[in-house]
């Protein structure tokens, strides 16, 4: 007898439909064959089907079973099949009403004793599934949260193949999982850093607050013990709030990469900090079934590179494209993978190897030192960071007051940022951008125009400081983000000259 179940699987991001057909034939020897162009796990997952079976009360006939994952011409991976192929056995045999899976998507990892553990990538197979027209999907209650999430479909989740067999049989009922993501994202979260613990730094403050209030990337630039690292760690307490949208982005990447765990939704922008020895293919993803790395763990969020010279070149010019593009691409020879990577670069670094230059009381570094330091960044990613601002030591008189006036905390800071965020979802509502440093060239026209006056001053500015076309770009992206903070619709002159400054901060 044959019968088939639907199921899904992960070409990197992108998920891709397949039907799991068995067959219970008489005749010849009695054996059990995959077929379907399968990799060795799902091979070898036959005989943890045909114990979790066993343990569960079902025998398989002895006869010619033949089960097939379809396409043929797509490599299948991964656990996720393993509930699907049980189900489409036990419906073969006569034991589930072949009407009850026209409908439905089952995914889930069988143990031998036939509970079911979570798999990776649920929530974006749900959402492909709802948009395929399915009206339920079966997983693992340990993903139930994570699918939940999706609404317009029934999310069902069990805990073992007995349940399984039991709600589709109708001996069971077993209430959709609903998970309100709105509702979830308005609760408050504590963050370990405050920008009340930092002294001073006002400048340091205030070219934060326009980074993220804009998405800008950001370069910070000091000595030693000036607080760049600590700025960096206050970050997320300044981040804009997630929207519903960006929630479930972010959520589908960590999914893919099996980093959600029990949670089932990422409630805060993400913030990243890869040590210095980081190798390529972990910064950018990778492996033999690539995966997220720490660029696309980074997406809507902020990744936060310190020291950023003593990077590999070769790790930080594969940021180069991303950066632009907002998306990176990775090439195997069973094909092609794209993951989202539209993050904030927030980079901090000395400017010297000893990190003193220019006091030359305490720096000892020779110009060509200083030279070979310094050109370890390229040209080209340095011309992709939109803000630099330059640390200075903090005075034994700042350290000293043990309550400065104007240690500004994060929810102050968040509360201007999180205005300016929504001056900016509603002047782009209805379009792929979300924030001011998404604009493309064609958006710059519309939403930057400048009078006569500040053009003159950005004419000025592009000539004395030998700006590229893109520098140009990122200035006007910087004076539209210091004009949404300053709740105004045009780019005036003061808002134009404090992101020419931003420029001033790093010339090779």
């Amino acid at each position: 007898m044959f019968s088939s179940i639907h199921s899904m699987t992960l070409f990197g991001m992108h998920v891709q439909r397949v039907e799991v057909e068995a067959d219970l034939a008489d005749g010849g020897l009695p054996v059990f064959e995959m077929v379907g162009f399968l990799s060795g796990e799902v091979k070898e997952s036959k005989e943890r089907i045909r114990t979790a079976l066993k343990n569960s009360g079902y025998f398989l006939p002895p006869k010619r079973i033949t089960v097939n994952l379809s396409p043929a011409n797509m490599k299948k991976s991964g656990s996720s099949f393993d509930l699907a192929v049980a189900i489409s056995l036990l419906s073969s045999m006569g034991l589930i009403v072949p009407e009850e899976l026209s409908d439905t998507v089952v995914s889930g990892e069988l143990s031998l004793s036939g509970d079911l553990h979570p798999v990776n990538g649920i929530l974006p197979m749900v959402m492909e599934a709802k948009k395929s027209g399915f009206r339920r999907f079966v997983l693992p209650m340990a993903n139930a949260r994570e699918g939940g999430a999706v609404e317009g479909i029934e999310v069902i989740g069990v805990h073992n193949l007995k349940e399984v067999i039991s709600y589709l049989n109708g001996s069971i009922k077993i209430a959709p999982t609903v998970l309100s993501v709105d509702e979830i994202l308005k609760n408050a979260h504590d963050y370990p850093h405050d920008f009340s613990e930092i002294v001073g730094q006002l400048p340091l403050r205030r070219g934060m607050e326009v980074a993220v209030a804009g998405m800008h990337n950001i370069m910070l630039i000091g000595p030693p013990g000036s607080g760049k690292s600590m700025a960096a760690k206050c970050m997320p307490s300044i981040l804009p709030p997630l929207s519903k949208e960006e929630c479930l982005e972010i959520t589908e990447i960590y999914s893919v990469a099996g980093l959600l765990g029990d949670t089932g939704l990422v409630t805060e922008r993400p913030f990243m900090s890869p040590h210095h020895t980081v190798s390529p293919q972990a910064l950018s993803g990778g492996g033999h079934v690539p995966k997220p790395g720490a660029v696309s763990l980074s997406h809507r969020g902020v990744l936060f590179l310190d020291e950023l010279p003593e990077f590999s070149r070769r790790a930080l010019e594969i940021l180069r494209q991303p950066m632009e593009d907002k998306e990176i691409h990775i090439s195997r020879t069973q094909g092609n993978y794209s993951f989202p990577a539209n993050c904030l670069l927030a980079a901090a670094m000395n400017p010297c190897p000893c990190g003193y230059y220019p006091d030359r009381n305490r720096c000892r570094c020779s110009e060509s030192e200083i030279h070979n330091y310094l050109n370890r960044i390229s040209g080209p990613l340095l011309d992709r960071i939109d803000i630099c601002v330059p640390v200075s030591e903090i005075p034994f008189q700042e350290l000293s007051q043990s309550t400065p006036a104007y240690n500004e905390a994060s929810a102050s800071i968040r509360a201007r940022v999180s205005e300016a965020a929504e001056i900016q979802k509603k002047r782009y509502r209805g379009s792929s951008i979300h924030f001011n440093s998404d604009l493309g060239v064609k958006e710059l026209s519309i939403y930057c125009s400048l009078g006569l006056k500040e053009s003159r001053l950005l004419e000025q500015a592009f000539s004395s400081l030998h700006l590229s076309a893109r520098a140009y770009h990122r200035v006007l992206k910087c004076a539209r983000t210091i004009a949404d903070l300053d709740h105004k619709d045009k780019i005036s002159y003061d808002h134009l000259s404090e992101a020419i400054g931003y420029q001033n901060g790093f010339r090779k």
